[in-house]
C-alpha cells in the first residue's frame, strides 16, 4: 500500500469528485487508452491487482488516434493499416515507434495481433478510461486504396521530416462527432460498457501555455458534449482539475515542470478510488 499523499501541507482548493455511473470492483476488467496519464493510472491499477489493458499500440495523444485504434481493434482483420518503409524497415503511422519489422507482412501480423487482443478486451471490459491529451493532430497523405487523395491523422510521427505533415487543430464539433461514432461502435460491441472520460493534466508547452490551455478547453467542451449525448454510458473524472486547480504547486510536478509528479499521481489515484468506490486490501 502506498502511504496516502497529503496535499494539505499547502493551500489548495478542493475539487469535488463526482461518483462514477457505476463503481469499479476488484473483479472488473478495464481498458485504458490515451495520453501518458492513462499509462500512469493503468500501471497503478495493474500494481493493485486489477485486470487492465493499457495502450497496447502505444500512447495516444489526440482523440482521433483513439478513435482509429478502437475502430481497428473492433475490426482487426478488415481495416487497412497505414504501413510504410523507412530506413530499411517497416513502420505504421498508427503505432508507437517500437513497432517495426523488416517486412510489411511481419509488421502487419504483429499489429493485427495487438488490435485483435485489444478488441477482445474492449468487448469484455466493464470500464474504459479515455484520457485526451491534445486537440492538435498531424496529418500526412496516405495512398489508400479507397481514396488516392486522402490523408490520415498519425498517432506517431515516427521521427519523419516535418515537411511530411500538416498540423490540424480540431474543433469541439469535430472531436465530438468523431468520438460519438467511436462510442456508438463501442456500445454496439459491449452495451454495458462504462466509459470514463478524462483530460490529461500534462501541459503542452510546445504550443505555448495559452495554446495549451485552449487545447485543453476544447477537449473539456467536447467531453462535456459527449456526456450529454451518452448520459447512461459516459461520465467524467476531473484529473485535470485536481492537478491544476487543487494541487496547483510545482511540488506536484516532475522535474520538467510539465508532467505530473509521482506525488500528484498518488493524490489523483486516491481521489479516483473514492469516486469509483474502489476498496483495496
Amino acid at each position: 500500500m502506498v502511504e496516502e499523499a497529503n496535499p494539505d501541507s499547502v493551500r489548495h482548493t478542493r475539487v469535488e469528485i463526482p461518483l462514477l455511473l457505476r463503481g469499479i470492483g476488484r473483479q472488473d476488467s478495464l481498458v485504458m487508452l490515451g495520453s501518458c496519464f492513462a499509462q500512469y493510472m493503468g500501471e497503478r491499477m495493474s500494481c493493485e491487482g486489477f485486470e487492465v489493458t493499457v495502450n497496447p499500440l502505444g500512447t495516444l495523444f489526440n482523440p482521433f488516434s483513439i478513435g482509429q485504434t478502437v475502430r481497428a481493434a473492433l475490426d482487426a482483420r478488415g481495416v487497412e493499416l497505414p504501413i510504410f518503409p523507412t530506413e530499411g524497415e517497416w513502420r505504421c503511422w498508427w503505432a508507437n515507434t517500437r513497432f517495426k519489422a523488416p517486412t510489411p507482412q511481419e509488421l502487419e501480423i504483429l499489429l493485427r495481433e495487438r488490435y485483435e487482443a485489444l478488441g477482445n478486451a474492449l468487448c469484455k471490459a466493464q470500464h474504459l478510461i479515455i484520457t485526451l491529451g491534445t486537440n492538435v493532430c498531424y496529418r500526412t497523405p496516405w495512398p489508400s486504396s479507397e481514396n488516392k487523395d486522402s490523408d490520415i491523422v498519425v498517432t506517431n510521427c515516427q521521427r519523419q521530416p516535418d515537411r511530411l505533415f500538416r498540423e490540424w487543430r480540431a474543433s469541439v464539433a469535430e472531436i465530438t462527432a468523431d468520438m460519438a461514432c467511436t462510442v456508438d461502435l463501442l456500445l454496439q460491441a459491449n452495451p454495458s460498457l462504462q466509459i470514463i472520460l478524462t483530460v490529461s493534466p500534462y501541459r503542452y508547452h510546445k504550443y505555448g501555455y495559452h495554446g495549451s490551455q485552449l487545447s485543453k478547453a476544447t477537449l473539456l467542451l467536447a467531453e462535456d458534449e459527449l456526456i450529454r449525448q451518452f448520459p447512461q454510458s459516459c461520465c467524467y473524472f476531473p484529473a485535470y482539475e485536481i492537478l491544476l486547480d487543487e494541487l496547483r504547486d510545482y511540488q506536484f510536478y516532475a522535474p520538467d515542470g510539465h508532467h505530473p509528479g509521482q506525488n500528484a499521481v498518488d493524490v489523483i489515484w486516491q481521489r479516483f478510488q473514492k469516486g469509483a468506490g474502489i476498496r483495496l486490501g
